[in-house]
């Protein structure tokens, strides 16, 4: 269970961004930030691939901010194939440090489920550009990337990729192309598909392991 959760609004290109941040029961250590699944299938803060991560993290001594996507909820705007949602969350790592100086001064953990992904891999990359705010770690889960790629992406050596064997909607096989394209290596869930269904436990204990080095 999350020891508290706060519902926060921020704001993006195009207008709120509906939030619940979920905090450890002490003061922050760090913070992370869990981005969704397909906005146009259901993808939603609530989803429990995503829940896992954050209670991972918060298990960890993190902050952990669940934004619903532009047109999910409560945000403004409409599904823009993750370039408008790229630059919301930028706008919103920016206002939640500025919001949470302790937690923004401590580990930055960037987090995507699917379609969350490509968001997140693409924040990475913004965030790198720009040289400021840039995440400590990212996690990539049902990594599907290319799907819906704008820009070059550029991901960091210790980037965590993590998938389902029988992954139904993003085949292992992209997960295997991403991280042959990137060098990076990838833990594979076996019998599990997309959704984690009757696997999420062990994908704790996966996420868990990871954060031990935070």
């Amino acid at each position: 269970m999350f020891l508290r959760a706060e519902k926060k609004v921020f704001q993006g290109e195009a207008g709120a961004i509906d939030c619940l941040l979920d905090h450890p029961g002490e003061a922050p250590r760090g913070w992370a930030l869990v981005l969704h699944p397909h906005p146009l299938q259901g993808g939603a803060r609530q989803n429990k691939v995503v829940t896992t991560v954050s209670r991972a993290c918060v298990q960890h001594g993190l902050m952990a901010v669940r934004p619903d996507f532009r047109g999910v909820g409560a945000s403004e705007g409409e599904f823009d194939h993750a370039v408008g949602e790229t630059a919301d969350m930028a706008a919103l790592v920016r206002q939640v440090s500025e919001a949470y100086p302790e937690a923004a001064a401590g580990p930055f953990v960037l987090a995507g489920f699917s379609f969350g992904t490509a968001v997140a891999a693409q924040l990475y990359a913004t965030l790198a550009d720009d040289g400021t705010q840039v995440p400590d770690h990212l996690i990539l889960i049902g990594c599907a990337v290319e799907r819906f790629r704008f820009r070059e992406v550029e991901v960091p050596a210790s980037t965590m990729l993590i998938h389902g064997e029988a992954d139904e909607v993003v085949p292992l096989s992209e997960s295997m192309d991403f991280a042959r394209a990137h060098d990076l290596a990838v833990t594979v869930a076996p019998d599990t598909g997309h959704f984690f269904h009757g696997k999420l436990v062990l994908l704790k204990q996966v996420l868990q392991n990871h954060l031990q080095g935070l």
